[in-house]
């Protein structure tokens, strides 16, 4: 068994000082979690509402599901988007895609205004595919954003594909029939599976070192207005109709509103003193799920790249596909280095336990993404790879695999911006933006993201 390493909590300032929570308080907006949802949600918050704020984090900063991620910035869901526009309908559907793309530009904002300069990747990413079912339903969600005008996917299929003629016609606009070579040099792979491919824009970012900087820049642009406590748990939040109790225990912080931006599976307990159960739903309503990955270094000669292999491994883990970044990435005063990151394999974490990054790294986890390395991406079976890291994180799924954002429907005290679904950085920062709009007292239209009573 080997040891939790992030690559990008590697990257942080060790030398930062942090304090918990010292004292009994009073603010208007306390904030529960200080990954990249919380600290997205404190920035548009400050810039956006003249409103006093209190970060809360019960370890350290963006040392939680964000500094053990695999860094992908993405923009889709992890469920269909036609899919969701027949549970929530075409139009609802379309502005939620349009609400997470929409965050590309919100973390444009973020970088512009805290002056950031740390890196971060732009680039046109690919999935690969193996089958006909998963092509289909590709070009379905296609499809989709063509008629209600959305930006499509390039799809691309091979030639010698044997269940090309089972494509139906009026998915022919759609995609573009090309050679596999063209294919396998995209997802850079040999494997001869692969039988089509589908590009859209992702990026690359650590999120933990993102959150680090921007902090910096919160509390010192708003000293008089931002309060931060790390190794600070709340282990109870009491709701009144006008106020909350944040218990941390030697000390009690009253705020009028609170903000769960968290995974949504901590050892948390919510009193709603005006009637309606809420602790129950929230407690059942996100399943926590370990996702592993793994990391090893080369030479700087390739440029950044983020690709989904969707396919179904033989490991005994859980994980419908692997996914892999390439960055740039300083080691040891070595600049002039690759990080290769690679993760797939999960499991889901029981309702009754509690997750700890201190747990092992498990060696089926090891093996799984060893193999699909060795024999899928660096194509050579023989050849031995150093991983420098290896690491795994707590992901929240929702039940419906949609980003919870926005006023617990029992209490609007409470409010939510939480559950990762495994790729989070554009929805956390878009979460942040909705609620700093809904605490400036603005009427949001209804939204796939809104918290709904029973579901």
């Amino acid at each position: 068994m080997k040891k939790n390493k992030s690559p990008w909590i590697h990257q942080l300032d060790k030398e930062r000082v942090f304090s918990p929570l010292g004292e009994d308080l009073e603010t208007e907006i306390a904030v529960v979690g200080a990954g990249i949802a919380g600290v997205s949600t404190c920035f548009f918050l400050l810039e956006n509402t003249d409103k006093d704020v209190v970060l809360l984090e019960g370890g350290k900063l963006a040392h939680g599901a964000t500094g053990h991620n695999a860094g992908q910035i993405t923009s889709y869901f992890e469920r269909s988007l036609s899919d969701i526009a027949d549970e929530f309908g075409v139009l609802m559907a379309k502005a939620g895609q349009e609400a997470i793309e929409s965050a590309w530009e919100l973390l444009d904002e973020m970088y512009t205004r805290a002056g950031l300069d740390i890196p971060m990747s732009r680039f046109l990413g690919h999935a690969g595919i193996v089958d006909l079912e998963v092509v289909l339903q590709f070009l379905k969600d296609n499809h989709f954003k063509k008629t209600v005008g959305l930006q499509t996917e390039e799809i691309f299929v091979s030639d010698d594909f044997e269940s090309l003629g089972e494509i139906p016609e009026e998915f022919s606009n759609l995609y573009r029939i090309v050679p596999q070579e063209d294919i396998l040099g995209r997802l850079e792979t040999r494997d001869r599976r692969f039988i089509a491919s589908a590009s859209k824009q992702k990026g690359c970012l650590n999120s933990a070192l993102f959150c680090q900087e921007v902090m910096a820049y919160l509390l010192k642009s708003y000293s008089d207005r931002l309060k931060f406590f790390e190794n600070t748990h709340i282990g109870k939040i009491v709701l009144r109709h006008d106020s909350a109790l944040l218990d941390a225990g030697n000390h009690t912080l009253k705020s009028e509103k609170v903000i769960l931006c968290t995974n949504g599976f901590e050892n948390m307990h919510i009193l709603n003193e005006s009637g309606l159960d809420i602790d129950t739903r929230y407690h059942h309503d996100v399943r926590g799920v370990i996702g592993f990955m793994s990391g090893y270094l080369k030479p700087l000669d390739k440029p950044p790249t983020a690709i989904s292999y969707i396919y179904k491994s033989d490991s005994e883990l859980d994980g419908e596909y692997f996914y892999l970044t390439r960055r740039q990435f300083e080691y040891e005063g070595s600049p002039d280095l690759n990080l290769i990151s690679i993760g797939g394999p999960e499991i889901a974490l029981d309702e009754r336990s509690i997750y700890t990054s201190e747990r092992d790294y498990p060696e089926v986890a090891e093996k799984s993404i060893d193999d699909f390395a060795r024999n899928i991406f660096e194509g050579d079976s023989e050849k031995q790879i150093d991983y420098i890291f290896r690491w795994h994180g707590l992901m929240g799924y929702t039940t419906n695999k949609i980003r919870l954002i926005g006023e617990e429907p029992k209490n609007h005290v409470l409010l939510y911006n939480l559950g990762c679904n495994g790729i989070g950085i554009l929805p956390s920062i878009y979460g942040g933006k909705r609620i700093s709009r809904i605490i400036a007292g603005e009427q949001m239209e209804l939204s796939i993201f809104d918290p709904r009573v029973g579901v």
